[in-house]
């Protein structure tokens, strides 16, 4: 089913009218509605993904960090935070084996622990397990109902598997529980765009860009699409 001009200036009264719930707009399968917020910032070890927040991290940071985080594990094995923050680095530094190790060794001590399985959920995104990836996402929402990260991800490995129904079911869960997230909505764009609804796609990019004007991911993707 094609996205027709009405529902183009659904969006587009969503946004004026700072997000009434009248104003819905129709994507696919599924109603999106675009509510209006302030951005708050991510959590402390874990992002939304390495591509919307790390692009040109300074290298010698991350192995800083890794000394850091390494002589505190080993200082305090069972402390989860440390070791959640070390297989984090490791995934920024590009080894992902031992991002798995270190985040598998967290799941031992507390096979509940929200950010083990969220960093593990990325870290196998990033490898192309994506059956593997929503388990862990899956199990962040069942772990924390009211946190919008879990969401989000699930919505974007959805998409990564062309499973587009079920991608805007969980983004647009996700956007309902954080309202106004520049990530959220980019998203959303990105499955109109694989979809091949180019003109959609471009409006939801520009309301991405409305809550951060220099989102490198949003801004390429606007270029790409008109």
């Amino acid at each position: 089913m094609s996205v027709t001009n009405t529902e183009v200036k659904h969006v587009r009264n969503a946004v004026s009218s700072g997000g009434r719930k009248r104003d819905y707009f129709k994507l696919w399968e599924a109603s999106l509605l675009i509510l209006l917020t302030v951005v708050i910032s991510i959590s402390s070890w874990y992002t939304v993904g390495k591509m919307f927040f790390w692009s040109g991290l300074d290298q010698k940071r991350v192995k800083q960090q890794l000394e850091f985080l390494s002589k505190k594990v080993e200082a305090e094995p069972k402390n989860l935070e440390y070791r959640v923050g070390l297989g984090y680095t490791y995934f920024l530094n590009g080894d992902n084996e031992n991002a798995t190790k270190q985040l598998n060794q967290v799941l031992e001590i507390d096979k509940n622990y929200y950010d083990g399985h969220y960093n593990l959920g990325l870290v196998l995104k990033d490898e192309g397990k994506l059956d593997d990836a929503l388990e862990h996402f899956q199990k962040c929402v069942e772990i924390s109902p009211k946190d919008y990260k879990g969401f989000l991800q699930k919505g974007v490995t959805y998409r990564k598997m062309k499973m587009y129904k079920e991608a805007v079911e969980s983004l647009n869960r996700a956007n309902l529980l954080m309202p106004g997230r520049a990530d959220t909505i980019y998203e959303i764009g990105m499955v109109a765009e694989d979809k091949g609804d180019k003109t959609i796609a471009a409006g939801i990019y520009k309301e991405a860009l409305r809550y951060d004007p220099m989102f490198k991911d949003a801004l390429e993707a606007l270029k790409r699409v008109q």
